[in-house]
């Protein structure tokens, strides 16, 4: 039951929501904070350059400089101010928002002390020589343009920042006052001009935070915002994101659609995208990933939504932490074909079986939980290759070289549940050994090998236990011959289930591994 007050909690959690998502995303932030560092760091050495270098060029000029605090004093504190700030936005220990608020700090303690520096001390400065735009100036424009900030933060920065002229000028005149400097003068020759650099720093901010405003309204796809892009392919990006109102992250595919073809292709691109998807919804197995939406985007990229998982594909845990145990093995293969097997239920092939589609993760409270990835391949049987209710093409060979069953290859058989089923002891031999089934030069060669050659089997690549009955139900999946192999993903599923191993993978196991 929802009570009014965590009602209202609820719809204050979401107005945050939509607050942070207003403003640019987490990348632009790192990127205006990475630029903010270049920034802090130029600051510093051009105001060394610039105002301490020079004075130590002649003897008499040190002399004079390195007595008198007002003349050293505020460079080496503004620059020693630039190294820290530059400090911190490198070494990320701040959120990004609380960097962004230091910068303009910075940007108004680092025009102050420009000022201070030019004109504090007003030995050999003329009243004409105080009149006129400084390094003030320049630094609000760069600075500005450089590093966006929402513009109302912006401008209040920005007059703060110009005003250290006609501030610093005019205590500095009040004890040394400069002969003909009236009001009208003094307004016209150092007020007015930096009003003028406030105004033109105030539209150089809207101009560059309205890019990224606009960045930012193009990553939107329905209700949600693509946060970080988290991998990319041949056809398209994946991206982590989240919904405007709803707490659950999610990831999102980008396929792109449009590769210079004519519009008819698109249009087929588009139809054959959209099935895909609504195949995939179809599927209700917890070990298949779970759609949560799909949709065109405006320039014509197609997106599916999915639930965001946290793990490793088995490509990448094997490459990392090395082939794992029999039992382990047995039982990931055992969740794979729990997937399958509804799909080849409902009469879809995955046809693109491997092991970096094949996800195990933390899901909830479980660990090693397995999900089959990218139906993308996906095929409906018992249909004719010029049926329009078929998924994906059959003008080129679906499927991944390594993994691809022997009729995908030589296309002397039909497509069925036992492609999927030699794909899966492709990825069993995976797990098992560390290793693919076969290796060779190009893909053509490979892909002969499956077609001809027989596998070496596990036990003889790998150090760790194979036990027999293992062995024998990969060596059948790997038959070249499907009527050799488990006749589906439920069959080879119930022969899993009757593998004897040496010890068993239990919740506990996992859990202590997943700790790691």
């Amino acid at each position: 039951m929802t009570t009014p007050a965590s009602g209202e909690k609820l719809f204050m959690r979401d107005e945050g929501r939509r607050a942070r998502a207003s403003g640019p995303p987490p990348d632009l932030l790192e990127r205006a904070a990475r630029r903010l560092y270049i920034l802090a760091l130029l600051y510093a050495f051009i105001f060394f350059m610039a105002g301490l270098f020079p004075q130590f060029m002649d003897p008499a000029d040190r002399a004079r400089f390195t007595t008198r605090f007002i003349s050293w004093g505020p460079g080496s504190i503004s620059i020693a101010m630039a190294l820290l700030v530059a400090g911190v936005a490198r070494s990320r220990r701040l959120p990004l928002s609380q960097i962004m608020l230091i910068g303009l700090v910075f940007e108004v303690v680092g025009s102050y002390g420009i000022a201070v520096a030019e004109f504090a001390d007003p030995t050999g400065l003329s009243g004409d020589q105080r009149l006129g735009l400084s390094w003030v100036a320049v630094w609000v424009l760069l600075y500005t343009v450089v590093v966006p900030n929402p513009p109302r933060r912006a401008v209040v920065a920005t007059l703060v920042s110009v005003s250290s002229v006609p501030v610093v000028l005019a205590l500095a005149i009040g004890e040394h006052p400069v002969p003909g400097l009236t009001p009208m003068r003094f307004f016209f020759g150092l007020v007015f001009p930096y009003l003028l650099v406030a105004l033109m720093a105030y539209v150089g901010s809207r101009v560059v935070y309205g890019l990224g405003r606009e960045v930012t309204r193009a990553r939107e796809l329905g209700g949600y915002r693509l946060i970080e892009r988290l991998g990319s392919g041949g056809m398209g990006e994946v991206w982590r994101a989240e919904h405007h109102l709803l707490a659950r992250p999610a990831a999102i595919k980008l396929v792109r659609t449009s590769d210079g073809s004519d519009e008819r292709h698109h249009r087929e691109l588009q139809e054959r995208f959209g099935r895909e998807a609504q195949a995939t919804a179809l599927m209700r197995s917890p070990h298949t990933i779970e759609l949560y939406d799909f949709g065109m985007a405006n320039d014509g990229t197609f997106y599916y939504v999915m639930e965001l998982l946290e793990g490793f594909d088995l490509e990448t845990l094997v490459k990392r932490f090395g082939p794992v145990p029999a039992e382990r093995a047995v039982a990931m293969l055992a969740q794979v074909c729990h997937s399958l097997g509804e799909a080849h239920a409902n009469g879809l092939i995955h046809r693109d079986i491997k092991p970096a589609n094949v996800f195990v993760c933390r899901y909830g409270r479980e660990v090693d939980f397995v999900k089959v990835l990218d139906f993308g391949m996906v095929k409906k049987r018992y249909v004719d290759d010029d049926d329009d209710t078929q998924l994906t093409s059959d003008h080129a060979v679906a499927g991944t070289p390594a993994y691809m069953a022997p009729e995908q290859v030589l296309g002397n058989r039909p497509v069925d549940a036992r492609t999927d089923v030699y794909a899966v002891g492709c990825v069993a031999y995976w797990l098992i050994t560390g290793q693919v089934v076969f290796t060779g030069k190009t893909a053509m060669e490979v892909v002969t090998l499956h077609a001809h050659e027989t596998p070496v089997p596990p036990s003889a690549r790998t150090e760790l236990e194979v036990p027999p009955a293992l062995e024998e139900v990969v060596m059948a999946c790997l038959s070249k011959n499907p009527d050799e192999r488990p006749a589906s993903a439920d069959a080879l599923a119930a022969a899993l289930k009757s593998i004897a191993t040496r010890t068993t993978w239990t919740t506990e196991r996992a859990h202590e591994w997943g700790d790691l």
